[in-house]
């Protein structure tokens, strides 16, 4: 009879001890769900979706504007070609040194042509220059295609480029 008895206890023990466990684990995974940001297709944007070469190796990027769920803000995923690295780029994050950490405000998100030449249109002052006050050595020339955002109805964007495996900026307004 004790047997039984001292058996019945330790079945107790042990169902409480595994009822508790199982509840701290459904604690932590709710937790690390409320931790997880998800990312989701912008759907602001007409056109959130575009495809280009960022990095020469004749394999489209598929980058499109997303939004953070944890952040609320919008920015760029970046998606090689060849499968091996996606990159963000905002979403509450910097952009580029720039003072923006989404793009929201992009009203315009199109492929900026390889071969093309453009400059930084802005001066540390923040005002507009024109074509002719630009020294040739400041202008570039994209190797690969680059990606153009801007504002619709107010100036201003720039273009997003990789040079040397590196993320750079062109002012454009």
């Amino acid at each position: 009879m004790r047997i039984v008895i001292v058996t019945l206890i330790l079945m107790t023990l042990i169902s409480c001890k595994k009822e508790n466990d199982k509840q701290q684990n459904i604690e932590k995974t709710q937790t690390k769900k409320n931790n997880i940001d998800t990312i989701e297709i912008s759907k602001k944007h007409k056109i959130n979706k575009i495809k280009c070469d960022l990095d020469g190796d004749k394999l489209d990027e598929t980058i499109e504007i997303v939004k953070s769920t944890k952040s609320g803000k919008s920015g760029l995923r970046i998606v090689f070609g060849n499968g091996k690295r996606t990159d963000f780029l905002g979403m509450g994050n910097d952009i580029l040194n720039q003072g923006f950490d989404e793009i929201d405000w992009a009203g315009i998100f199109e492929k900026a042509p390889k071969n093309e030449i453009y400059w930084n249109n802005v001066n540390e002052e923040g005002e507009i220059i024109s074509e002719g006050e630009i020294k040739e050595s400041d202008k570039i020339k994209l190797l690969n295609d680059g990606i153009y955002i801007h504002a619709e109805e107010s100036c201003g964007g720039g273009i997003i480029y990789l040079k040397n495996g590196k993320y750079e900026w062109i002012q454009q307004e």
